[in-house]
This record gives C-alpha cells, sequence and structure tokens, in this order.
C-alpha cells in the first residue's frame, strides 16, 4: 500500500496563475477521501501531482515518505491510477476489451494476466456485455465507467477518479459507490473530486475542500458539513447536502446523509 504526503506543495502554471498554494496533506493507505471546492481551486491541480503528471513548483510530494520527484510517470502509474473527468480523453482503443487490458499490459503483465483484469474491472463496472464494443458505440455514461474499469483493472493501491459521477443516473451513481467501497474493503486508497456533495457525503470517510489552491477544511463528512463550516463552505460556492440543512433547522445536529438524518429522528422518537 502506499501513503501520500504533500509537503508545502506549490505550483504556478507557466502563464503565471499559482494553483496550488502550500498545501500540506497526508492520506493514509486505504482512506477514502473526497476533494471539493469551486472550479478554480485547486483540486484537478492537485491529484495531478500524485502520479507524476504534474511536477511540483514547490514543496515535494512523497510516496511510502520517497520524494517522488526522480520518479518516472511510467513508474508512478503502477501506484496511482487517475480515471479523468472526460473519458473521451483516456479511451483511445477499438474494442472495450483492448481498452481495459492496454494498463495491465504496460504494467508489464502478460497477455492472459490482463484480460483476466480487464475482464474483472468490466464486471465491476456492469460493461461484461460490452466486451467486444467499439468504447465510442457506448453513450457517454458508459464511456466513463469503462474510463474507471481501465484504471480499476491496473490495480494500483491508489485510485484517483475526477467527477465520477458525471452523466451518471441514480444506477450509475451506486455503480460507482459499490466500486469505492469494494476498493476501500481492498485495502486500496480512494480519492475522488466532485461536486456532488450528497455522493460526497455517503461515499467518503474524509472530505477535503480547497479554495485559492489551499486547504480550508480538512474532516469527516459530518464535520465539513455541520452548520458551523457552512461560511468556509459558502466561501467557496458549496453547499451543504440536504439532510445537513434539514438536520440544521430541526436542531439535530450534524446530519450530512439521509442515513444519519432518519436515524437521529427515529432515535428521537
Amino acid at each position: 500500500m502506499t501513503a501520500i504526503q504533500l509537503e508545502g506543495l506549490g505550483f504556478v502554471y507557466p502563464d503565471g496563475t499559482r494553483a496550488l498554494d502550500g498545501v500540506d496533506l497526508s492520506i493514509e493507505p486505504g482512506a477514502s477521501v473526497a476533494v471539493i471546492g469551486q472550479n478554480g481551486s485547486g483540486k484537478s491541480t492537485l491529484v495531478r501531482h500524485l502520479n507524476g503528471l504534474l511536477r511540483p513548483t514547490e514543496g515535494r510530494v512523497l510516496h511510502d515518505s520517497e520524494d517522488v520527484a526522480g520518479l518516472r510517470t511510467a513508474a508512478l502509474a503502477a501506484r496511482v491510477g487517475i480515471v479523468f473527468q472526460n473519458p473521451d480523453r483516456q479511451i483511445f482503443a477499438g474494442r472495450v476489451r483492448d481498452e481495459v487490458a492496454f494498463g495491465p499490459r504496460m504494467l508489464g503483465r502478460g497477455k492472459a494476466e490482463a484480460a483476466a483484469a480487464g475482464a474483472a474491472a468490466l464486471e465491476a463496472v456492469g460493461l461484461t456485455d460490452a466486451t467486444d464494443a467499439n468504447p465510442y458505440d457506448l453513450g457517454y455514461s458508459r464511456r466513463k465507467l469503462l474510463a474507471i474499469a481501465s484504471v480499476l483493472a491496473m490495480d494500483t493501491p491508489v485510485v484517483v477518479l475526477d467527477e465520477p459521477t458525471t452523466g451518471q443516473d441514480a444506477r450509475g451513481i451506486a455503480r460507482v459507490q459499490q466500486v469505492i467501497a469494494q476498493l476501500v474493503a481492498d485495502g486500496r486508497t480512494v480519492i475522488a473530486i466532485s461536486h456532488d456533495m450528497r455522493f460526497v457525503a455517503e461515499s467518503f470517510g474524509r472530505v477535503v475542500v480547497m479554495g485559492s489552491g489551499r486547504v480550508l477544511l480538512d474532516g469527516s463528512p459530518a464535520e465539513v458539513f455541520a452548520e458551523s463550516a457552512w461560511p468556509v463552505l459558502a466561501s467557496t460556492y458549496l453547499e451543504p447536502t440536504h439532510a445537513a440543512r434539514v438536520g440544521a433547522r430541526l436542531g439535530l445536529g450534524s446530519t450530512p446523509t439521509e442515513a444519519r438524518l432518519v436515524e437521529v429522528l427515529s432515535a428521537r422518537g
């Protein structure tokens, strides 16, 4: 498993835009972490440092206490798999089965092993019926699931999901939640960027709120969506979950999820 630590991480794009400003963050193996914030808050820039797609302007990225500055992107790809927000930036093969087998093959696995890993990943996302299809014959939501499967097949210790519920209906969101739960059960680390606060509250044990390239809040969903944190959420144009708003209005305390809200209401008779 891979522990990740960011120390004073800063990044400035060539046009002078500062996207990250002194980010300190530690993520232990097997954690489930959601990163939230308005567009331009630094979320995507942050996660692209985890596997070397971007390199720090300042500070360090550590994997198991090792500075990754000297490691090639190909080596880091075996540790951290990233699913991009737009699946069409990630998909390129002519058949679904070839798409999911590509990552494992690039990591040095044999043809049979890569095929088996790909088949298991397709089953996890519900795409076993599309094995021989052209990926671009699939709808957007299924291409998104295919992009997730292509990273799952690589079996990286860390999986990063950028807006995984975009374009998904309720069934698709439930499927993504099942994938996340299984990854965590297997001891793998899941980090996700999302604008869906209900999904975040229901699916992750930890929430990091970013604004202007800095970490503004870092805690459990109960802490981040508690009424006392609403001003900070508002500063980055985020709103608490509906369950949290109802719970606060009824004086029930922090109730970030509907399940928690019902639980508290039931306990109070």
